[in-house]
């Protein structure tokens, strides 16, 4: 509330409190007409008592209350942008260790500030495009089409990663090919229970397959897989050396069945559960549908530096 008494949210009488829970699909919250104050504030004490499927956050139910109270249509003539609400909001909030944040969607969402845990939901990679991300999509097949095999590990599949959440995505220095032991990147994730998995990726510019005269095309995957899976990666994080969890195999084209096979039919059984395969119909899926800045997008947000730093 401004110091004039002007509220930075709207006044919300019982009826409108009860369409406001159910707004967050929280329909057994019906104001029953006693002060609503009080009553909002027990609503609020069972929503947060709620089961939460990230112990770093809050339970979905308050989640969903964040965002459904911080929606932008419901700003207020003097704070259109909902500025004020959120400061105000997250006076609250941050006694708690967390912090509300509005994302690209305009949505209003949690993140723990001690974990950096946030809570947006998870894009789902079925849904049809919208007609941006078609020609997002088309952008990024004509630059694949021209992409040497370095551009399209450093300004494809390196940012692609970065975004989905994996951790010290470095790239092998190709300066040198004999010191990548069959890598081009190496990362790591971090699972719910906290243990790290390290990957290595290896990729190609062009098609693979197995098919009479073209077996060495999936046959320079294979030695390369082998001496992923074999060699330890240096982790500066913990100062050790890791062997490779999974190998992951991104081409900018496609993986026939037949190099499938191929491969795993020189693999044995452990290693064939280790790779993990990504055509060019996957990568440019998931780099749509996360919104990752295409190549020339990046270039062109990035600032002109002068040569000397003045420091």
């Amino acid at each position: 509330t401004r110091a004039d008494g002007v509220s930075n949210f709207q006044y919300r009488s019982s009826s409108y409190l009860t369409e406001f829970f159910a707004d967050c699909d929280m329909e057994q919250f019906a104001h029953d007409g006693s002060t609503r104050k009080w009553w909002v504030a027990e609503a609020l004490t069972q929503i947060v008592q709620q089961h939460s499927d990230d112990p770093a956050l809050p339970s979905r139910g308050f989640r969903i209350v964040v965002k459904v109270l911080m929606d932008k249509a419901d700003a207020m003539e003097h704070d259109p942008e909902r500025a004020a609400a959120l400061f105000e909001l997250n006076a609250t909030l941050a006694r708690e260790g967390l912090e509300a944040f509005y994302a690209s969607d305009n949505c209003c969402y949690v993140r723990n500030t001690r974990t950096g845990t946030e809570g947006i939901p998870e894009p789902v990679l079925s849904r049809p495009l919208s007609v941006e991300e078609r020609r997002r999509q088309e952008d990024l097949e004509a630059f694949l089409d021209k992409a040497s095999e370095d551009e399209l590990t450093t300004d494809v599949l390196v940012p692609l990663f970065e975004t989905l959440g994996f951790n010290r995505v470095s790239v092998a220095g190709h300066a040198d090919k004999a010191l990548e032991y069959g890598k081009d990147v190496w990362m790591k994730y971090q699972l719910p229970t906290r243990h790290w998995l390290y990957f290595g990726l290896q990729a190609k510019k062009g098609k693979l397959n197995a098919s009479g005269r073209s077996d060495a095309n999936v046959a320079e995957i294979l030695n390369q897989t082998l001496m992923m899976l074999g060699h330890e990666i240096f982790d500066p994080d913990i100062n050790k050396r890791r062997l490779v969890d999974h190998a992951i195999i991104a081409t900018g084209g496609g993986i026939t069945k037949q190099a499938k096979n191929w491969l795993g039919e020189r693999l044995d059984a452990s290693q064939r559960s280790q790779i993990l395969f990504m055509d060019r119909k996957d990568v440019v899926r998931l780099f749509i549908i996360h919104n990752v800045p295409l190549p020339g997008e990046r270039r062109e947000a990035a600032p002109d530096f002068e040569e000397d730093l003045p420091f």
